[in-house]
């Protein structure tokens, strides 16, 4: 398909082929003669999704049975405004197909999400999967209002998670040296503390009226984020060959921080957090040490710098609302790093490689950058994690989405066809 700035332009010859592969996840048929619920249905759906496209006209099984509905734009476009909540601007083109005439709606990815169909009062939030709409349950539900710019996740309170779960000493090194507050409560002055937490967002009031860590509070100081959060850490796999087995080299669950612990007096790192974990567990399987003349040095078979891109990314990017861990695996060819959830908001993978700048979790992006784990945000794949491998191996880094999670696989050798 090719689509134009003034608008929906679809080859004929490319719209027969279309119609010939039948249905998928942003294709869908329909007769004229629906209902008007059942388009609006439709158009939810892949508001909610990543977009799509409905062909009036054509029966499920791909027969071209043509549109007869009189003033089906009108038609269309009132259906978009009225029933679709909040309301969107699909665009049309008709087209004549084997002597019939069709109609084709394209809808974009939507940014206000979640889309709802409009029924009088009620409003129900549909999504697509597969080829099919579904209504959204609690927890995707909850995704779709995270996934448009104004609701962030990370601030979601972890229940029973109160200070006393929290390291103290992690969260003033953070305030004191990190943002550098001359002016910090003194170490036995609980309430203040808690209430430089609170306006940071690390923690918020709950109903009952006691304080709790939020999930970016949680991430950042809890002693042990997975107590209250089983979302947080990295399930570490080391496996023997090229698929998963049940006989690992190791296979372990990080339960730490996402930072480190550093000392006040001197900076240097008392206790290593996820990331330095992570690179611990990796340093065993993906490094060895050789003679280079007299001295030993450490030859690793994926660029330790590019691991901690990776690593970074997935902690500061996933979707917080599932509850899995990140995944990181070893294989005899390969690392593969998973991160739950789809892409945020708009991006995809052509605009990450381009460095597309959209934060799922912004107060934890921003922490990770005063701690010095992440630079220049949106940069990190294009630089680092792609040109990385191409200057080691001259391997290009697989960049990969499906309907649950976003995966980077790193090979130990450039590939060959």
């Amino acid at each position: 398909m090719c689509w134009n700035r003034r608008g929906l332009k679809v080859l004929k010859e490319q719209l027969l082929e279309i119609i010939r592969n039948g249905e998928s996840s942003g294709l869908e048929f329909k007769r004229d003669d629906i209902r008007p619920e059942q388009l609006a249905r439709e158009l939810v759906a892949f508001s909610n999704f990543k977009g799509g496209i409905v062909i009036l006209g054509i029966g499920d099984n791909g027969e071209i049975l043509g549109i007869k509905r009189t003033n089906i734009e009108e038609w269309v476009m009132n259906i978009a405004t009225t029933l679709v909540n909040p309301s969107i601007v699909p665009f049309y083109e008709e087209l004549l197909v084997e002597g019939k005439r069709v109609a084709v709606i394209k809808v974009d990815m939507g940014a206000a999400k979640p889309y709802a169909l409009k029924e009088g009062e009620r409003l129900s939030f549909f999504i697509r999967v597969g080829t099919t709409n579904r209504l959204v349950d609690r927890d995707q539900l909850r995704r779709l209002f995270q996934s448009s710019s104004g609701i962030h996740y990370e601030i979601t309170p972890v229940g029973r998670a109160d200070f006393n779960e929290l390291d103290f000493m992690r969260i003033r090194y953070y305030f004191y040296k990190i943002r550098g507050f001359t002016d910090i409560p003194t170490n036995d002055d609980k309430e203040e503390w808690i209430r430089l937490l609170v306006n940071n967002e690390y923690m918020t009031k709950i109903e009952d009226g006691n304080n709790v860590s939020t999930i970016v509070g949680n991430l950042l100081f809890a002693r042990q984020p997975k107590r209250f959060l089983p979302q947080a850490g990295i399930y570490c796999a080391a496996f023997k060959g090229r698929e998963k087995d049940y006989d690992t080299r190791e296979r372990t669950v990080l339960d730490v921080p996402a930072v480190g612990h550093f000392s006040e007096e001197n900076g240097r790192l008392v206790f290593g957090g996820l990331i330095e974990e992570a690179l611990l567990f990796a340093q065993r399987h993906l490094s060895s040490e050789e003679l280079d003349g007299a001295r030993r040095v450490r030859v690793w078979e994926i660029p330790p710098e590019v691991l901690r891109e990776a690593i970074c990314n997935a902690i500061a990017h996933r979707d917080y609302t599932i509850a899995t861990e990140i995944e990181f695996y070893i294989f005899e060819d390969r690392v593969e790093i998973i991160s739950p959830g789809i892409l945020p908001n708009t991006v995809n993978i052509e605009r990450m490689k381009a460095g597309c700048r959209v934060a799922r979790n912004p107060i934890l992006m921003q922490s990770l950058r005063d701690y010095g784990y992440v630079e220049h945000m949106g940069m990190g794949v294009r630089n680092k994690i792609i040109l990385g491998m191409l200057e080691f191996n001259g391997s290009e880094p697989g960049l990969i989405e499906d309907e649950t999670c976003f995966k980077v696989v790193l090979w130990k050798k450039r590939r060959t066809i």
